[in-house]
């Protein structure tokens, strides 16, 4: 049986569409997934950027979107399946991002980018489902003993996140490019143990879903045989007629194969991987590309020393332009060869 109730909230098959910022994955794709019976998400960094007044005023822009997006996402699910939002506690917004979307009604806060210590005190009991997302059961364990320590809070559910992911990467640098990371089923019996006292402390299971490097239903199969609950699935999602992202940035990942991706260092202080474009080879020669605006988005963001402003990187990806665009993808990106819809893959994989 693929049905998954976490606290009362029911998912007809266990899937979360993992979130995709800058604005890959908002209302259209999280709200379709939604309707499949799954968890659809939308990521909250610079979500507001198609606003008018995003160059002023992004912190309002954002909030504003964000808001919008999730009563639309609503919408498009009908009713079925819930929408969550992924906050990475690295960004300057993260505390009221994730207020907005409470108060909004989204059914899950998942988040990742730093280990998230204070999201219970943001999210109150009751109101929305709570989730970190780790890459090891060291920081699964710090987590939920924080947690337990302020506010006799555990988190619902879990998104275990292997080294085959896109974006901002839970591992050492070196490891990723050495290739010395252990696999995600590995890491889930890792993390599946240490979550164990704390699930005997209140009587109840905490579902893991795994992420990184899931492709189709045999990968499926084989995450549930090694305990996972359930999946995460986002590289994939990305040649749909439903994700938010421009026909041409679609198509980059489409043409992309495992060679042109690259493991970079983010100005959010994280390994992450990404499409090896124009603007990552033009950063290895010249060594910088100042900012020419901040739009405050990384807490530790030095503008005077970045190498370069991921938000512009950022959106100018999800608009499609090659020359100036960082496109971060999964390590399958060879796989996704041709546009497909949000139907044909949850099916695929279910």
């Amino acid at each position: 049986m693929l049905q998954l109730t976490i606290h009362g909230r029911t998912l007809s098959i266990p899937l979360i569409q993992g979130g995709m910022g800058v604005g890959v994955s908002l209302e259209r794709l999280a709200g379709s997934v939604a309707k499949e019976g799954g968890m659809g998400c939308i990521s909250t960094a610079d979500c507001g950027y198609r606003e008018e007044n995003f160059d002023k005023d992004p912190e309002g822009a954002n909030l504003k979107a964000l808001k919008e997006e999730i009563e639309e996402a609503r919408k498009i699910s009908e009713g079925k399946g819930m929408i969550a939002i992924n906050a990475m506690v690295a960004t300057q917004q993260f505390e009221n991002a994730v207020k907005t979307a409470v108060k909004a009604g989204i059914d899950a806060v998942i988040s990742g980018a730093g280990l998230p210590l204070d999201l219970p005190s943001l999210v109150p009991k009751g109101s929305a489902l709570i989730a970190p997302i780790v890459s090891s059961g060291r920081a699964i364990r710090l987590i939920c003993k924080t947690w337990w320590k302020k506010a006799q809070r555990l988190p619902d559910f879990v998104v275990l996140e292997g080294p085959k992911a896109g974006g901002h990467l839970g591992f050492k640098e070196k490891d990723l490019l050495q290739k010395a990371c252990s696999n995600v089923l590995d890491l889930l019996a890792d993390v599946k143990k240490e979550l164990e006292p704390f699930e005997e402390s209140i009587h109840q299971r905490i579902p893991v879903f795994v992420a990184g490097g899931i492709w189709d239903k045999k990968d499926v199969e084989a995450a549930r045989e090694a305990g996972a609950d359930g999946v995460q699935v986002a590289t994939r999602f990305i040649g749909t007629e439903e994700c938010d992202a421009s026909q041409g940035y679609k198509d980059v990942l489409i043409s992309a194969s495992a060679k042109d991706l690259k493991i970079i260092h983010s100005p959010v202080g994280m390994p992450g991987r990404a499409v090896f474009t124009p603007m990552l080879k033009k950063l290895e020669t010249v060594g910088r590309i100042p900012p020419v605006h901040c739009s405050r988005c990384i807490k530790t963001c030095k503008v005077g020393e970045v190498p370069y402003c991921i938000t512009h990187a950022l959106i100018e990806a999800v608009k499609g332009n090659l020359e100036e665009g960082l496109f971060f993808s999964g390590a399958n990106v060879e796989k996704l060869t041709k546009m497909s819809t949000v139907h044909e893959v949850v099916h695929d994989l279910f």
